[in-house]
């Protein structure tokens, strides 16, 4: 059991194959403290992910199941993953979520190329969004999908764009109720009801202060210029 601090919370981890150990490397604590959320190994949960997916490594199903355990305990501390891509621009933070394969990792790396030192992912496939009293924040975590594309920060949250693609470059803002449908696509849906409420109130207070939008990309350049133009401001 190691002790990292993630999303500002102490996090006791008991992580076993590489693709965690690895990744989680940059979230260790400088010293073990009483924990926030504790993640224990459970060799049968692995087994019952493998036999859902045999497609599977242990290592990608222990992946998968520690992430549904911090995001999970992650609602009662005022925060829950958003299944998207997150970039930092000017200390502040753009996420852009779709379905996988929908092109929101290249997205984001164009406006690494497009901004180079002055840009920097999140988390490429799973940042958590976590609301504090000094405002809402996109936060790195180990759990970065197939990618090892993750920082250990916060930064505040400037938007979030739900991405389709499209031959041209448009982009408009969401109402609440589309964007609360979006961005409830796009997230682990907990087991229990009381979870639940829990994340249906957290999606509410961040539609209600963080501007939703839908954007229509193709791969370009000018698809970063559309999307940055719309969101900085």
């Amino acid at each position: 059991m190691k002790s990292y601090v993630i999303c500002g919370l102490r996090v006791n981890a008991d992580f076993r194959h590489e693709i965690m150990i690895s990744r989680s490397e940059k979230y260790t604590a400088e010293e073990n403290a009483e924990a926030d959320i504790t993640i224990n190994y459970n060799p049968e949960a692995i087994k019952q992910y493998l036999a859902s997916a045999p497609h599977l490594s242990e290592a990608e199903a222990e992946l998968m199941y520690t992430a549904r355990l911090f995001y999970t305990a992650l609602l009662s501390f005022g925060g829950f993953m958003l299944h998207s891509s997150a970039v930092e621009m000017d200390g502040k933070a753009y996420l852009f979520s779709a379905p996988s394969g929908t092109g929101k990792s290249t997205h984001t790396g164009l406006w690494l190329k497009a901004f180079g030192e002055k840009a920097h992912i999140i988390n490429d496939d799973k940042p958590a969004i976590y609301i504090r009293e000094s405002g809402i924040f996109a936060c790195g975590t180990p759990w970065s999908g197939k990618s090892d594309l993750n920082i250990n920060t916060a930064v505040p949250l400037q938007g979030i764009c739900v991405l389709t693609r499209s031959e041209t470059n448009h982009i408009k803002p969401l109402d609440e109720g589309e964007a609360i449908f979006s961005l409830l696509n796009q997230t682990l849906r907990p087991y229990s009801e009381k979870d639940m409420d829990k994340l249906l109130s957290l999606l509410d207070k961040v539609i209600k202060n963080v501007p939703v939008w839908k954007m229509g990309c193709n791969i370009s350049d000018e698809a970063v210029a559309v999307a940055f133009e719309a969101m900085s401001k």
